[in-house]
This record gives C-alpha cells, structure tokens and sequence, in this order.
C-alpha cells in the first residue's frame, strides 16, 4: 500500500514514447504542437525519450476515446512502426478511455497528469512533498485500479494493489486506497497546522514575507539564490523544486524579509496536485508580497503567465501586490515586446541570474513596496465579539493583546486592503501607522 515508493504507476520507465497531441475546440494547431512540446520536454525530464509525436483533432469529443477511432488506431500503426512502448496523451483521459485505448493499441497508454504526477514522484524529497504526492497519486489512482494489461502481465494501481482478479479484490483495493487517502489528507493537515505555527513566530516579529511565484523553470530558483546566497537547488529541468525554501535577506534600511521559493506552475496542472500541493503553495496564498518570475526569453511567455495567473486565481492570491521579474533577460533578443506589458505593470523589471542585471533594481523595488502592503492599528474589540477576533487573528498578524474589562484591546497589523473595514473598531486613543 506504498505510492510512495512505486516511483512510477507504470512499472518501469519506458525506452520509447509516442507522444499525441490533442487539438481541442477554440485551439489552433500551433498550440497544440507547442503543448505537445512541452510534453516531449516532461517526457524527457521523467526520463523517457520521444520517438514519435502525433497531432489529433478533439474538435468534437468522443466518451469512448476523447478522440476518433480512425485517429487511434492511426497511432497504433504509428506506435507499432517505431517500437514505441507507450502512448503519452497531451490531455486528461478517463478511466474508461485510457482503458479502450490500450485494448485497441495493445500498448501501455498515460496521459499528461500521469507524466506530470511521476515526474514530482522522483523529485519529492521532504516528508511535506512526498505526503502531497502520494496523497495527488493514490487520488489519481483510485479509479483506475481495474485497469489490466495482461499482455505486461500486470494490474493498474499502485504497489501493494496488484491483487488477482475478481471484484472482490477489488473492491478490498479501493477500500485500502481510500483508508490511505483518509491517512494521507489527516498527516497533510498537520503539516499545515505546523506550518500555520511556523507563520505566527515570523509575524510576532513583524517579518514581512515575499512568494516567488511562476511558470516552472522560469528560474525562480536562480534569483533565490543571487537575492539570499542560498545554496538551492538549480537545475535546467521542468520542476526542478517541489519543496518550498525560505531564506531571509536583507533590504535597504536594515528592513529584513522572508523570501520563499515555491513549486512552478504549469499549462494543465492535475487538479489534484493543486489541491494536494495546498500546504506548500499556502506561502503564495499567505505572503505579503508575490514575485512573479517570468521567462523572458520563452516565445510563449505570455501562455506561461496566463496559466500562472490561473493557478494563483484558484489559490485566490491573483490580486495580492505583486512585482513581475522579467528573468532570463540576457537570452532576450528584443525587450520592445515587452512595452505594453511594463505599461500595464508598474512594478516590473528586467532581471538575470546569470549576468546579474536587474537584481539590485528588484531589491529596490521590493524595498519600495512592502510599506505600502500593511497597516498598523490599535482596536477596541467587545470581547463578546468573537467574530471580529476569529477574523483579526486569521487576516492580520496579532501583535499585542490586553483586556479592559469587558474589551479587548489589540495592536494589529493588517493588509491595507482591509484595514478600512477594521477601522470600525479603532480604539479612541489609537494610533496606526504602516510597517
């Protein structure tokens, strides 16, 4: 009953991949050979070279195979002719259509999720990352555990769910599954619980905190390391860094700051990996300040920065003050296409971890900012009221607490955006200031 260490839901990495990418409604083909680029990059960072891609059109959708049974077994013809091993679908297959798939093709079939749920399998490596991943992994397994290719003489599921034939067996498989799933979601709200104290001793000491944040290996890690001198992990590869790193630096004016490295986002990230990934990715949901890492360089910037946005919009930390660090500038050929956008975005500047440019201007910027972010306020809460200091405690940072007969009086320190509706409660001889 061990995801964890079964690194792979497939037994073995594969020696050959046929990779399809999947034309959908209101996509053009040009997206579509760029996804499925991507996709032979996961492929390759997961271990397993391409030796085939193929494009098909999901225009209009089928239930049996997402795409039309012509076009599958064009794909088998294809496969069978570069001794592929596996078929990789750029797009999230069912239960069912992953199944008729490998009956028609006589191959093993996976989708991108499963590319990407491997892929931070082998590169989970706290006990934090690796509790998400089994948790996203057995979610993901749980309804495919009837899948069976006799031809590789195995079942679909994790190791320790392999059990012979028969529903009995497997409904006793589901059943360990959701007991794993039940264990796993109790140890991650631990961890959240350790971490939610972890946050409360770096607001008692009023330490701002700082997310970086964006698209995987736009080289968030790279400006970790010149911005603290932080030995971190920095490889090449498409998520190179699942566990988040925090490091203090210091700005101008003696004013210190939390700067925390988190895991990158993708086009079509597995939603339950945003979800099982909540623990970690709470730094960005809970920063004062995000960093959004952009590669330059990357003709698809901007998909790159719209599927960001999308998973910070699910985080709902879209509208949290944000500085954009337009990374990788010494690759970049022409920094005109970029105008409109610093015309939009204020805070935005051009940086390299490599040459070092725009690091010291990011500082400043930073430096700039933080004062703008947070508001300090002395309140007079009714004790009785314990749904204005529920709130208090949960959106601000509690700095001093003390009772006068029947109130409570507070020192808070709250996002600017919400100091308005807590000015209700100031008390008469307050005085607030920023920090």
């Amino acid at each position: 009953m061990d995801f964890l260490h079964d690194k792979n839901l497939v037994t073995d990495k594969y020696l050959r991949a046929c990779a399809v990418g999947v034309i959908r409604r209101g996509e053009t083909r040009a997206n579509a050979e760029e996804h499925l680029a991507e996709l032979e990059e996961l492929l390759s960072t997961y271990g397993v070279p391409t030796a085939e891609k193929i494009i098909a059109n999901a225009e209009k959708t089928t239930a049996a195979f997402l795409v039309g049974s012509g076009k599958v077994e064009e794909v088998r013809e294809r496969a069978e002719a570069m001794e592929c091993e596996v078929i990789v679908v750029d797009d999230d297959l069912t239960p069912l259509q992953q199944r008729n798939w490998e009956r028609v093709t006589k191959l093993a079939v996976i989708d991108r999720q499963e590319v990407i749920l491997g892929i931070f399998a082998d590169r989970a490596r706290t006990k934090e990352a690796q509790l998400q991943v089994e948790l996203a992994r057995a979610r993901y397994s749980l309804p495919r555990l009837q899948r069976a290719w006799t031809h590789l003489e195995r079942q679909r599921g994790g190791r320790g769910f392999k059990g012979g034939s028969g529903e009995a067996q497997l409904e006793t498989d589901r059943r360990l599954v959701r007991n794993r799933i039940t264990q796993l979601r109790r140890d991650l709200e631990h961890v959240r619980q350790v971490r939610a104290t972890q946050r409360k001793s770096r607001e008692y000491h009023e330490v701002p905190t700082v997310s970086l944040v964006g698209y995987t290996n736009a080289g968030k890690s790279s400006l970790m390391r010149c911005l603290t001198g932080a030995d971190v992990l920095v490889e090449d590869k498409l998520f190179a860094t699942l566990d988040p790193t925090t490091r203090r630096i210091h700005l101008d004016a003696g004013r210190e700051v939390l700067l925390t490295d988190t895991v990158g986002f993708i086009r079509k990230l597995p939603h339950g990996l945003v979800e099982a990934f909540k623990a970690t990715l709470e730094e960005a949901q809970l920063a004062d300040l995000l960093v959004h890492v952009i590669d330059s360089s990357h003709p698809q910037w901007h998909e790159h920065l719209e599927a960001a946005d999308a998973v910070l919009e699910e985080l709902e930390a879209l509208d949290k003050p944000t500085v954009f660090a337009l990374n990788k500038a010494d690759l970049l050929q022409d920094r005109s296409t970029f105008a409109r956008f610093r015309e939009k975005h204020e805070a935005c500047v051009f940086t390299s971890a490599v040459t070092g440019e725009g690091i010291e201007d990011l500082q400043r910027m930073l430096h700039k900012m933080l004062p703008q972010l947070r508001q300090r306020l002395s309140l007079r809460v009714p004790a009785g009221r314990g749904d204005v200091l529920s709130w208090l405690h949960r959106e601000g940072q509690v700095l001093r607490t003390e009772y006068d007969g029947g109130d409570a009086l507070l020192d808070v320190m709250l996002p600017r955006a919400l100091a308005e509706r807590a000015a209700q409660w100031a008390a008469p001889e307050a005085v607030s200031g920023t920090a």
